[in-house]
């Protein structure tokens, strides 16, 4: 069982988190802004690029919608797994 929709969804998500990645670099360097923010700044560009990107893909709104929000999610941690290490523990002894 393929769910097409599905696969185009992930595609064009995979895609998308490259540019939201760079847009969500620029905010945080740009503006001055708590970290807990970050992946919801993510999120929210994530959607707006989703939403701008008819010009490129045939899928519904919705469909875009979908693709931008996982792209702002995953570029937002993918970005701190890449460059932002982190020792230690998660609990202190």
């Amino acid at each position: 069982m393929v769910n097409e929709a599905l696969s185009n969804v992930l595609a064009f998500a995979s895609v998308l988190a490259v540019f939201v990645m760079a847009l969500v670099q620029l905010v945080k360097n740009s503006v001055n802004l708590p970290k807990q923010l970050v992946p919801a700044v993510g999120l929210a560009i994530g959607l707006v690029v989703g939403a701008v990107s008819y010009p490129f893909t045939d899928m519904t709104l919705v469909l875009r919608l979908w693709a931008g929000g996982l792209a702002g999610l995953s570029a937002t941690g993918l970005f701190e797994l890449a460059f932002n290490r982190r020792d230690g523990n998660t609990k202190d002894k």
